[in-house]
């Protein structure tokens, strides 16, 4: 108990950034539109908040810079998660195609934009990185839970809530009914943007503190088994985010517990995408997902 008490920063630091983005992957599929491009989306907003952190820590101080990065991080986010809504909704293209397009087209520009701004293939290392808050706990971590919270608020006890849960089981009948189901589409693929932005950008500046090819390394797909996990539920994608965590952990403090030395670290790198693996396969089945998810919605079909 006082190992894991122990590894609870690290812990928390590796789960918030996948909370973050898992909780925009939820919003979206609430919504009927999967959004595979999580892991694009991240990659784009760490690149985005390293480079502002990196250009302007000197210049403006940590203070200013950090919140500026996870701001812009955000905004970049959302930006490019905008092609994901034109194409799945607009167009009807099909989803999965269309996230994994942006994906694709996100390990490419961050890197050209990496090229033209650093000339090398990463960003530079700034000096300092965000600081943990008391206990050693980074404030993103804090972050994550208040964005949990505002979520688990708007689904279950506000009217939108209400509206984005029906546009993902009974689209047809909320459209019947007056709501703008493809306004609400693009509105929740725009927050899931913004949110896999910034936790791309909290992934950059507690974690690796320079941007490279392999920052996000399939956080953005565990952040997408995270919502399968939890059942499409707030309080699920907590805990299945926090058992993401610690496995993730468990592989930077091996050498700390005794009874796991015995393991290679790399079975404890491993763990997170074997879990990912086991998730998919157990809830692939499942009838948990909102029913309308992956579906496109024409107006006027039934």
């Amino acid at each position: 108990m006082t190992i894991l008490l122990d590894m609870l920063p690290s812990i928390l630091m590796i789960t918030a950034p996948i909370l973050i983005a898992a909780t925009g992957g939820l919003i979206c599929e609430r919504t009927g539109v999967v959004n595979i491009a999580l892991e694009g989306l991240m990659s784009i907003g760490a690149m985005t908040a390293a480079t502002i952190h990196v250009l302007l820590e000197s210049a403006v101080g940590g203070g200013v810079s950090i919140p500026l990065a996870l701001v812009l991080a955000a905004f970049t986010g959302g930006l490019f998660s905008l092609i994901h809504a034109f194409a799945s909704i607009s167009l009807c293209a099909d989803q999965v195609i269309s996230g994994t397009g942006i994906n694709l087209f996100a390990n490419g520009i961050t890197l050209f934009f990496c090229q033209l701004i650093f000339r090398m293939d990463r960003t530079m290392n700034p000096k300092l990185g965000m600081l943990p808050g008391p206990g050693g706990v980074y404030p993103t971590a804090w972050i994550a839970l208040v964005i949990l919270g505002i979520t688990q608020f708007t689904l279950y006890k506000r009217p939108l809530g209400l509206r984005l849960r029906a546009a993902g089981e009974h689209p047809h009948a909320l459209a019947s009914a007056g709501v703008d189901v493809i306004k609400l589409r693009y509105g929740a693929v725009f927050v899931s943007g913004l949110l896999a932005g910034l936790a791309g950008g909290c992934i950059v500046l507690t974690q690796d503190i320079q941007f490279t090819v392999s920052t996000i390394n399939g956080k953005g797909f565990i952040a997408l088994a995270a919502v399968s996990f939890g059942r499409w539920l707030p309080l699920g994608i907590l805990g299945s985010s926090f058992l993401f965590g610690l496995s993730s952990a468990l592989a930077v403090n091996i050498t700390n517990i005794k009874a796991l030395q015995a393991l290679p670290s790399e079975f404890f790198n491993a763990l997170p995408y074997i879990i990912t693996l086991v998730t998919l396969v157990l809830f692939s089945g499942k009838d948990y997902a909102p029913k309308s998810t992956g579906q496109p919605f024409e107006q006027g079909k039934s």
